[in-house]
């Protein structure tokens, strides 16, 4: 029996009617490039059977395969409901199909570049040039560039003397990277959506410095004709006491403004277990911490991460997530700030990872 398959219309349809829906883009990374045009999860043909399980957890969700016109989406399709997974098909024609539907079709997730710009024009986030930061640091101005990507992409190339801490620390770390209320603070990325939600986090946290974003960030540093810095140079260290207690006052302010639910671990597991709805156990702690101890069936999804680019990890739209996080919960509610922003029903779950019997390495 072939695999079924939708047409696109179909395909538009189950998009737009709220309800729970997998899209996997089966393409090669080079072919997804940074998302276009459905900002779907990319699952390269390759990866499909051995990875699905982490991206959509439940075999009851209805899940759509869209490649290229190749083919092979019909071919997953079959295995995979061979497998148990028997509300999968297959986009007759793959993208061709789905752009050939023309103009102003919908995404299944927001774009990063187009939600941060959204951002910065409802909320007026400064914003400082690659030229302006160079006269400032020529006048010896107390300026500080804190680099908002991941670690690996930050010692490929940064700013000169920029500080790396990835998005969703910024507010927990801040006290230790910026002592002085009096030092500038431009938050830098590659381009600009990391730079502009960062900045805007440190903005809504309530932090006393003056805050801006860094225009292009590393790109537009090039542009200017400036010289990057590479290697591993300056990275956030541990949180000092002094550090953590700041970042709890930042994010009550944040957290009274989401109204963000907290739960137990026992609402988290029965929201698991539910057989009629996905839930997302996603720990966005550094990748560190995740392996020195986590909560079984949890996933490391770096919080910085999930902000910019969350179609990577949530597969399924219309699912809950759970946001996992330490104690002071800082990074959870980062996220949470700007992923409700985006259409999701999040919680988020504190569990105590340095005392518990129960956190455990899976």
């Amino acid at each position: 029996m072939s695999a079924p398959t939708i047409d696109a219309q179909t395909f538009r349809s189950w998009i737009e009617d709220g309800e729970e829906l997998a899209v996997l883009d089966l393409r090669d990374a080079a072919a997804f490039g940074k998302g276009e045009p459905l900002y779907a999860t990319n699952l390269p043909a390759d990866r499909v059977e051995a990875e699905i399980g982490r991206h959509i957890p439940r075999h009851a969700v209805r899940t759509v395969l869209v490649d290229d016109r190749s083919g092979i989406a019909v071919e997953i399709a079959e295995k995979l409901a061979r497998a148990g997974r028997s509300h999968v098909v297959a986009l007759a024609g793959g993208v061709p199909a789905w752009l050939a539907l023309g103009e102003g079709l919908p995404t299944f997730d927001t774009p990063g570049v187009v939600f941060s710009l959204a951002i910065r024009d409802e909320r007026g986030t400064p914003v400082v040039s690659a030229a302006e930061l160079k006269q400032w640091r020529d006048a010896g101005k107390d300026v500080v560039v804190l680099d908002t990507r991941t670690v690996e992409e930050f010692t490929r190339d940064h700013v000169p003397g920029a500080i790396s801490v990835p998005g969703a620390e910024l507010l927990l770390r801040f006290t230790d990277l910026v002592p002085s209320p009096e030092t500038q603070v431009l938050v830098s990325c590659a381009g600009l959506p990391r730079a502009i939600i960062g900045a805007q986090t440190l903005i809504d946290g309530g932090v006393p410095n003056k805050v801006a974003y860094l225009d292009d960030g590393t790109a537009g540093w090039r542009k200017a004709g400036l010289a990057l810095e590479t290697g591993a140079t300056r990275l956030y260290g541990p949180v000092s006491e002094a550090a953590r207690r700041a970042a709890e006052s930042f994010t009550a302010r944040i957290a009274a403004e989401d109204a963000i639910p907290e739960i137990d671990e026992a609402t988290a597991r029965a929201w698991r277990n539910d057989e009629g709805r996905t839930t997302y156990w996603l720990d966005v702690r550094t990748p560190e911490e995740f392996e020195a101890s986590h909560l079984p069936g949890s996933i490391s999804s770096e919080g910085g991460q999930l902000l910019g680019v969350s179609y990577r990890t949530i597969a399924v739209r219309g699912a809950r997530v759970v946001l996992i996080d330490e104690p002071t919960g800082t990074r959870a509610a980062t996220t949470a700030h700007w992923l409700k922003r985006r259409g999701f029903e999040i919680a988020i779950l504190k569990h105590d990872f340095a005392g518990s019997k129960l956190a455990a390495v899976a």
